[in-house]
């Protein structure tokens, strides 16, 4: 130990601060106290450390405090080898002040990945991912959106695989993943994105050791990936980007030639009588033609006098007029 140092306080505590419950404690106390039998130590202050019960005043924790030891306690009751102040004194201490000592400095790429599988870092680059390639689908071409998407999705795995978190079968489930879901854009049934989709997150997930974080993130990424579509969709909508490829946009008006029935409005004014009571709907005969007609207003008699007042598509619809209206030329 060094002169500063202590060991001891050691009791199980919730959250909020409070002791545990006594089935914790009481597997704790002995996990400690075995710990220290196997190593050759009396178990009584190990179990002191973890139970605040254990009465010990001569060091400084009587009932009701968790036991506590200095570099000299520690040694007095042997739970320390002796007390150093460097490197070089632990190794006198040992016997190994002749060894060699080799010094292992961290790598660049393993700064970096101990960066890039930073829970926080593992948010920014899910989230950037999602969002860019959303993004994407409302850019024309491929731009900076996607290369920002696909680049964040590279060095979240890349930061794995040199963690060694990941294996090489990680990027073959990645790449089966993007592919089913670009086939999906040209084959109807939902089948093979969905199998994609899958495939990308059972990658990701195989690419962490913390499946907890890893969820977090994603549950993030995904979120705020929802929130920029909809935004996307509510300024831009449907008819830009690449979107404009795979969703269906064009209508069939008619201003564009596209009708469901033939339209007849010049038979507005044309005048001819009923061939079959109206009650609403029946038949009438105008200038030699039978047509299906309905009449607007009250009950219309057999060989009543009618005139065509207004055409809606199929629907022709019809009133009574005077005899002397009708005009026999």
């Amino acid at each position: 130990m060094s002169p500063q140092a202590t060991i001891g306080a050691s009791g199980i505590i919730n959250n909020d601060g409070t002791a545990a419950d006594q089935k914790a404690q009481s597997y704790w106390r002995e996990a400690m106290g075995s710990a220290a039998e196997a190593n050759g130590r009396e178990r009584i202050y190990a179990e002191a450390m973890a139970d605040a019960s254990i009465d010990l005043p001569e060091y400084n924790a009587p009932e009701g405090t968790y036991l506590t030891l200095g570099p000299t306690k520690a040694l007095e009751v042997g739970y320390s080898n002796g007390t150093v102040n460097s490197r070089a004194d632990v190794l006198t201490a040992l016997g190994l002040e002749n060894a060699e000592i080799v010094e292992v400095e961290q790598q660049p790429a393993e700064t970096l990945a101990r960066f890039l599988t930073n829970s926080v870092v593992v948010s920014i680059l899910l989230s950037l991912a999602g969002i860019g390639l959303v993004v994407e689908l409302y850019s024309p071409g491929f731009g900076v959106a996607g290369s920002i998407g696909l680049i964040s999705l590279v060095l979240f795995f890349y930061g794995h695989l040199i963690a060694g978190l990941a294996g090489y079968e990680v990027f073959v489930l990645l790449i089966i993943g993007a592919a089913l879901i670009v086939i999906e854009f040209f084959v109807p049934g939902g089948i093979l994105g969905g199998l994609g989709t899958m495939s990308i997150i059972v990658s990701l997930f195989m690419a962490t050791d913390n499946i907890f974080a890893l969820s977090l993130s994603l549950l993030i990424a995904i979120t705020l990936t929802i929130l920029v579509a909809v935004y996307l969709y509510k300024r831009i909508g449907l008819q830009k980007g690449l979107l404009r490829h795979i969703i269906l946009a064009d209508r069939e008006t008619v201003d564009k030639g596209y009708v469901s029935s033939v339209s007849r409005e010049q038979l507005v004014g044309l005048k001819g009588r009923a061939l079959t009571p109206l009650r609403p709907s029946g038949t009438g005969l105008f200038e030699g033609e039978r047509l299906d007609i309905v009449s607007v207003g009250n009950f219309i008699r057999q060989n009543d006098p009618i005139e065509i007042i207004s055409v809606n598509g199929s629907r022709i619809v019809v009133q009574r007029i005077e005899e002397e209206e009708m005009n026999y030329e």
